[in-house]
């Protein structure tokens, strides 16, 4: 199997090129380096909001007054990348969420040697419902969590959080039914023993999902930030 793996095709799901590989050890795939570049953020970006900043900072100057929940993400879901991360999501392929994943790891380890934030303790995938677990076969944030953990040497844990309500796909909800859609969806089944915790997924939006799960580590006084391979930034923030 390995022999037939070796002789596919590994062209770039971008461009079509066929991607040049720098490392015999861990093959590039999926993305060639050159689209996966061009897709990253090109200037600095408020982690609170996602908006365009001249300079590297934790917050713009509307996020310092709120202080919002700290989303580390590579990219904007809307430059480049996007096709990529739903591709993984809608149409199970998996081929660049390894090049994708290491661009996030990169991103998260700058930010903390930087000293804007700090590391957590462990990572958690925002998880399915059971249901739709079962209809979808996988999910995607359980996947990037994995091979995040593998990349940067943070535990993961898969056991903590839990997601009770079978709730609507929150794509083209606006945002009072994103929130509403989200409410008491998600609980911990056993007690907390994380002081800081990054909730894992594929892409932010809006931010109701993270939002509604970060309420239930507050009332155990943790602090939580949001890593995702892209996010979906309001229109005119970049």
């Amino acid at each position: 199997m390995a022999a037939v793996a070796a002789n596919l095709p590994n062209r770039c799901l971008l461009c079509q090129q066929d991607i040049i590989q720098y490392s015999a050890a861990k093959p590039h795939t999926g993305v060639c380096q050159t689209c996966l570049v061009a897709g990253l953020y090109q200037q600095e970006v408020c982690l609170g909001c996602g908006k365009s900043m001249p300079l590297l900072q934790v917050y713009c100057g509307h996020c310092q007054h709120i202080e919002p929940m700290l989303v580390i993400a590579p990219c904007s879901y809307h430059q480049g990348l996007g096709e990529l991360i739903a591709g993984i999501k809608y149409q199970q392929q998996c081929a660049p969420l390894a090049a994708l994943v290491q661009v996030l790891a990169v991103r998260g380890m700058d930010l903390a040697a930087r000293g804007l934030i700090q590391l957590p303790q462990v990572l958690i995938p925002v998880p399915l419902h059971r249901n739709r677990l079962k209809q979808r076969g996988f999910n995607q944030a359980w996947l990037i969590a994995k091979e995040l953990s593998a990349q940067i040497g943070i535990p993961m844990d898969d056991s903590l959080l839990v997601r009770c309500v079978d709730t609507k796909a929150q794509a083209g909800l606006n945002g009072k039914q994103r929130r509403l859609n989200c409410a008491d969806a998600f609980t911990l089944q056993r007690d907390n023993p994380y002081q800081r915790v990054a909730l894992i997924d594929d892409v932010v939006t809006t931010g109701t999902t993270v939002n509604e799960i970060s309420r239930l580590f507050a009332a155990h006084y943790t602090h939580v930030q949001t890593w995702c391979l892209a996010r979906a930034e309001a229109p005119g923030l970049l």
